[in-house]
């Protein structure tokens, strides 16, 4: 099981990389055989190329992210915190809670996101 402080750098360093890197970037920070759902109901995503994809669609776009709250336990964190994605015409904030598990090396083995559509806001 990983140090609580493998699990923090983890969280802390998807966080940065989903604000500010590519989607390569965020995917590094995957097992290969991981999954992701995102978010929670909808049809799981599985391994790293598709990972990859999957955040593809965040490269082109301004993003802020702040941790609100973080919580670890065992080989697991549960984190709150928010998006505000830059658009044309405004903004839209979200703020999702992830749960996560992570291998030995501090790699994401399972990612679900909690949020529905009724959590985006529009923001000037």
């Amino acid at each position: 099981m990983p140090e609580q402080s493998v699990i923090r750098d983890a969280v802390a360093s998807y966080l940065k990389a989903v604000a500010t890197g590519s989607a390569a970037d965020v995917a590094a920070l995957y097992a290969e055989d991981a999954t992701l759902e995102d978010p929670v109901g909808s049809e799981p995503v599985r391994g790293r190329a598709a990972i990859t994809e999957f955040y593809s669609t965040l490269e082109n776009m301004r993003q802020d992210v702040e941790l609100l709250a973080l919580r670890v336990a065992g080989d697991s964190a549960a984190f709150h915190f928010r998006v505000r994605t830059e658009l044309p015409d405004g903004a839209a904030e979200i703020e999702p809670i992830d749960v996560m598990t992570f291998d030995e090396a501090g790699r994401i083995t399972t990612m679900r996101a909690f949020w529905s559509p009724e959590d985006v806001h529009l923001a000037q």
